[in-house]
């Protein structure tokens, strides 16, 4: 009976304390739902932004490995060549009798083009890709005579794609070029088993050959298999230094080990804006709770335990998140649209040249953003509710101020051991050859230069606190300011956050810059450059005409090509072109030199990227797919490019043509004679070069290639920018949400300074300096902890994901200017909501004062 008693007893006030605590929070709603939609924009905004950019990088690859399966067809395994160059055909018949192989088709693969559209062209043997890939044989003869024109030499077959792309009509005769040559074809039909979006053209394989200068040469053999482990360990055995195995899903991994650290970089980027809001939900949450604590106090006393008031608030943080993120996909999903019908699905990086613009969804990514919506939304929220919870009632119904003593040391320790540990796990080696721990360590950074803010405002406004002769209005903030840096912090912790990551990616973005403007500005020494661009290579006869042009001085000619060293791993660049070991090259910025080589071994210079990919140092003897299997490269030096992610390799134009009995060449690095004009000598190699050349040649200025890349350059970063601004604003969106309020909320302080004389305009100095003050703050630890974060983003990410290292270079300009622009919004928003506040009479404000 006393049981039941006592709980009849604690029932009216449990249920009075829901329905209080019902009222408190639908009534907070009510009143201020401008705070609540700003923070929910916030969250959709880093949530679109992250899953717009894991839509289209999903999107792109799928196109990717889509085009390559229509190419590659539905082979067990292939034996590729490691070069354009190709392997000799005298190796087909000892691979189709290897063990374990079922049947083998022969493959020349080319770039072809017709009526100005480019696309795959494959020369297959009917016959045989009948047996091993018919998805590449499933030909629709529809011209005349079509059972014969299926083999006859002369005709081709293109896919829906390509018959789109050319404009052709079944039954027209095209002109198909490739490899330098050009050939008219029947077009006899076309290609219902390759995909819709891939260009893809078919013709006989003696027709490759003979009609596009291939004889002899083959570009892959695709197998089809009774034994995959008895014909790869067979196959290893046999097969020549200029050919290796690979299968359609190792292709599809070069293209996806080239973007990977792209990609990976932009969706860390994309949730920047994700955290800014997390930060930002946590101000307007922490405002929100400081507001509401004597109503959470007298919750407390009806009977509310502690988890209440954290649950209450959670649910706020909860239903922000949902709302957030059911915005965000959707917002994601029409900019990842958007992206890919403008800007393609490399979204400037190159990467993807050829992508399609279809976006595919993806349910799991989906998912996860939404979950990282509401863990932000979430842990925002339950911060500052956790703080209120461990308030006492009675202290907290007297005081709804800050109660932290202005005398009391501000802590540090906390901040410094998040920094601490940032900076060692940023040290950490990459995983996967991703720099995870990198980005990890950034964030521990971030928490722990947020944490420090308030001992960083106590110690800026030190001296300005004991500064004398100063006016009431500025000494009145100075003292606020430097009195609660708690509440600065919460104020401040979403724009130092944000202004934290611009500045990083300020710092990288224009170090790379300037690096990559230093490098071309050692490279291109030359007067004028000439390049094939995809046509013909320039034969010895060639050559020759080219360097007795009038007006060429000098002349040196390279080639360069793709030489896969691993199947799963993008092509390096094999560049051949004259090299005197005597003096310095002053086109290979060498970072490392090798003295003592191997002898007998060719001396090779590899680039910093295939340096670090491949383990090669100098000195070093190395293997390169490249002349016979006994051949011997050694490591001479290690040289700076920005031009090649994957990696490239100088080798002496001597070895190279001795080597693969190949004399042609792809560029020309030409100096002008005395008193010689550029425009006269381009036309000069223009008129001399061959017809099939002359329609494809480059002929530029290094001023217009300098020009060129470092467009490029920028056009690669623009998806960086856009995400830096948009972080930027909500930041600044933030900050201007959070001293608003805080500004409103301190009515009744105003009304009582009124009361002791200041008046109104004193009162909006006051409140603007106070402004100022946050702003200066916010942007020397924004700044500050940029800085450091840049050493991160230079000295760790950079190089653990493009390989790549560089020398730090400041924007100062950008950097005093993001600080006037926090100084100027924090205050601007200061004075204006303090008009708004200053706006009722003195009495009222202070009628509910205790």
């Amino acid at each position: 009976m006393a049981l039941a008693t006592a709980k009849d007893a604690r029932t009216p006030g449990l249920l009075s304390a829901r329905l209080a605590l019902r009222w408190l929070i639908a009534g907070e709603w009510r009143a201020h739902p401008a705070r609540f939609l700003a923070t929910a924009i916030a969250i959709a905004v880093g949530v679109a932004l992250g899953f717009a950019v894991h839509l289209v990088n999903g999107s792109a690859l799928a196109s990717f490995e889509g085009a390559v399966r229509g190419v590659n067809g539905a082979a067990d395994l292939a034996v590729r060549a490691t070069s354009p160059l190709g392997f000799t055909e005298n190796l087909y018949p000892s691979v189709a009798t290897t063990e374990g192989v079922a049947d083998a088709s022969p493959v020349v693969s080319l770039e072809g083009e017709a009526n100005g559209a480019r696309f795959s062209l494959l020369g297959l043997d009917v016959i045989r890709a009948a047996s091993v890939t018919p998805s590449l044989v499933g030909l629709r003869p529809q011209g005349p005579d079509t059972e014969n024109d299926a083999v006859f030499a002369e005709t081709v077959f293109l896919s829906d794609a390509a018959l789109a792309a050319t404009g052709a009509k079944i039954g027209d005769r095209i002109l198909v070029s490739a490899n330098g040559q050009s050939h008219p074809f029947q077009l006899a039909g076309s290609l219902p088993g390759a995909g819709g979006e891939q260009a893809l053209g078919v013709v006989d394989i003696a027709a490759a050959q003979w009609r596009f200068d291939r004889l002899g040469r083959l570009d892959r053999i695709d197998l089809k298999l009774t034994d995959r482990t008895a014909a790869e360990e067979a196959l290893n055995t046999i097969l020549p230094a200029d050919a290796v195995l690979g299968s359609a899903e190792t292709e599809a991994a070069q293209g996806s080990a080239l973007s990977r650290a792209y990609r990976v970089n932009l969706d860390m980027l994309a949730l920047v804006a994700l955290l800014t809001g997390g930060f930002l939900v946590f101000s307007a949450q922490s405002l929100s709770v400081a507001r509401r604590l004597r109503a959470f106090a007298l919750v407390r006393t009806l009977g509310l335990p502690r988890g209440g008031i954290i649950a209450a608030v959670a649910l706020e943080g909860l239903f922000i998140g949902l709302i957030g993120a059911s915005l965000g996909l959707l917002l994601g999903y029409g900019l990842a649209s958007a992206a890919l019908r403008f800007f393609g699905g490399d979204l400037g990086a190159g990467y993807f040249s050829g992508a399609g613009n279809r976006v595919v969804f993806q349910p799991v990514a989906a998912f996860v953003f939404f979950l990282l919506g509401l863990l932000a939304a979430l842990g925002g929220s339950i911060l500052p509710a956790r703080a209120a919870a461990r308030a006492a009632p009675a202290a907290a119904l007297k005081n709804s101020g800050d109660m932290l003593d202005p005398r009391a040391p501000v802590p540090w320790l906390p901040a410094l051991v998040l920094v601490g540990a940032g900076a060692l796990v940023s040290l950490a080696p990459a995983l996967d050859g991703l720099p995870v721990l990198g980005f990890v360590g950034m964030a521990l950074l971030l928490a722990g230069g947020v944490a420090g803010v308030p001992w960083l405002a106590r110690k800026l406004l030190g001296g300005l606190v004991r500064l004398p002769g100063q006016s009431v209005p500025r000494l009145l903030a100075v003292r606020h300011i430097h009195g609660a840096p708690g509440e600065a912090a919460t104020a401040l912790c979403g724009i130092v956050a944000s202004t934290a990551l611009m500045i990083a990616m300020a710092i990288m973005v224009t170090s790379f810059r300037t690096a990559v403007d230093e490098w071309l500005g050692q490279v291109l020494s030359a007067d004028l450059y000439l390049r094939t661009a995809g046509g013909p290579a320039l034969d010895p006869d060639a050559q020759n005409r080219l360097a007795n042009v009038a007006g060429v001085g000098r002349i040196a000619f390279s080639r360069q090509l793709p030489l896969t060293i691993q199947p799963d791993r993008p092509p390096v660049t094999l560049i051949a072109r004259p090299l005197d070991a005597s003096r310095s090259d002053p086109l290979l910025v060498l970072i490392e030199r090798g003295d003592d080589l191997p002898a007998g071994a060719i001396p090779v210079y590899v680039s910093e990227p295939a340096s670090r990919i491949y383990n090669w140092q100098p000195g070093d003897t190395i293997a390169l797919p490249l002349g016979g299997s006994g051949n011997r490269f050694a490591v001479a030096g290690i040289w700076r490019d920005y031009a090649r992610q994957a990696g490239a390799v100088v080798i002496d134009s001597a070895d190279y043509s001795r080597l693969t009995g190949d004399a042609t060449r792809d560029e020309a690095m030409v100096r002008l004679a005395p008193d010689a004009r550029f425009e006269a000598v381009a036309d000069g190699l223009r008129a001399v070069l061959p017809p099939t050349a002359r329609q494809s040649a480059e002929v530029t200025e290094p001023a217009a290639l300098r020009r060129f890349a470092l467009d490029l350059f920028d056009r690669s970063f623009a998806v960086t920018y856009l995400l830096e601004a948009v972080a930027i604003l909500v930041g600044l969106a933030g900050v201007a949400a959070t001293v608003s309020a805080q500004v409103i909320a301190r009515v009744r302080e105003f009304g009582m300074l009124r009361h002791l004389g200041l008046s109104k305009t004193q009162v909006i100095a006051m409140l603007g300096t106070e402004g100022a003050l946050l702003g200066l703050v916010g942007g020397v630890a924004g700044v500050l902890l940029g800085a450091v974060l840049s050493q991160v983003l230079i000295h760790v990410i950079n190089p653990q994901s493009f390989n790549w290292t560089m020398d730090t270079h400041v924007p100062w300009g950008t950097v005093v200017g993001v600080i006037m622009a926090l100084i100027a919004a924090a205050a601007l928003t200061a004075m204006i909501a303090g008009r708004r506040a200053t706006a009722q009479s003195a009495v009222l404000a202070v009628r509910e004062d205790w």
